[in-house]
């Protein structure tokens, strides 16, 4: 700046245009990569613990099974885990193509995942950083990440409403919508109301409401609500949002994450792979029901 008052001098402007213009260039590449895939979701608990990620994880495999094209994108940027329970290693990276485009990586089912955490040399690596910077970093995971043509990307959102999910919202064009996702509890059910209220300040459809964890059946088939019950059931029917379904607790679930294996391929028949095969049908017909509506709308006005 100079000293005689707040001016841009002409080192400092031509750094900012140049800045703004690569930015802009990132926003294209966006923009047209989107174009290539159908239906962008974002998974959204706004409350840490919930099993978020696992919910994730498992509805990608299941939309797969289903025979549908789909990539994970892992927007938590200080606690990756996605590639983890596909059973990927932190540091295994992403092949890179001589233009600077990034591949992601396909794990069983035929999942795509693209994930910092690939990109990590380590998992105790902490990546430090502040709003910029993050937003820099998906920018550009978004921009080069070459996904090809896909029915549906999931982006797995940390919890909160701030650097991430603002990011994301902003720079994914036509976001089809947010799946919330939440425990029982009622301390759980009072801030995802936050994630619902964020997305319809930024006029991103809620598609409908997961509840993770929401029973435990014993051996002998008693059921036990061991934290609450309902809660995602009471939000769908107050608010008027779908609800998707229930996941019960499974222990095999901690142990197959722990391993890096995908849960909803190593117990097919369990009750919790079942109940996400449910979810994706009813994900399947919301989504893909009105977007055929839409087309019929728009060649009957045409």
């Amino acid at each position: 700046m100079s000293s005689k008052g707040m001016r841009i001098s002409k080192g400092e402007y031509k750094a900012v245009a140049q800045r703004m213009k690569v930015i802009q260039e990132q926003q294209k590449l966006i923009v047209e990569k989107m174009k290539r895939i159908k239906y962008k979701i974002a998974i959204m608990s706004n409350k840490g613990g919930v099993g978020k990620s696992f919910v994730t994880a498992s509805l990608a495999a299941a939309l797969a099974v289903s025979g549908r094209k789909v990539g994970v994108l892992d927007a938590d940027v200080h606690g990756p885990s996605i590639h983890k329970l596909f059973g990927l290693p932190t540091g295994l990276g992403m092949p890179a193509k001589p233009d600077g485009t990034m591949i992601p990586v396909e794990a069983p089912p035929g999942v795509k995942i693209a994930s910092l955490g690939l990109l990590l040399p380590e998992d105790e690596t902490p990546l430090i950083w502040r709003g910029p910077i993050k937003t820099s970093a998906l920018r550009e995971l978004l921009a080069f990440t070459e996904w090809g043509d896909l029915d549906y990307l999931l982006i797995d959102l940390p919890p909160g409403t701030g650097d991430e999910q603002l990011t994301i919202a902003q720079l994914i064009p036509n976001m089809t919508g947010v799946i919330l996702v939440t425990i029982p509890s009622d301390l759980s059910k009072a801030i995802v109301l936050k994630g619902l209220a964020f997305s319809k300040r930024l006029n991103v459809p809620v598609i409908g409401i997961i509840e993770n964890m929401s029973y435990f059946r014993c051996p002998d088939d008693t059921i036990h609500y061991i934290f609450g019950k309902g809660a995602a059931e009471d939000i769908a029917k107050k608010y008027n949002i779908e609800y998707l379904g229930s996941i019960p607790i499974d222990p095999r679930i901690r142990e197959a994450n722990d391993k890096g294996k995908v849960f909803f391929i190593e117990y097919p028949d369990s009750e919790a792979s079942k109940a996400f095969l449910k979810i994706a049908e009813k994900v399947i017909s919301i989504v893909e029901g009105d977007s055929k509506e839409k087309e019929e709308a728009g060649s009957d006005e045409s």
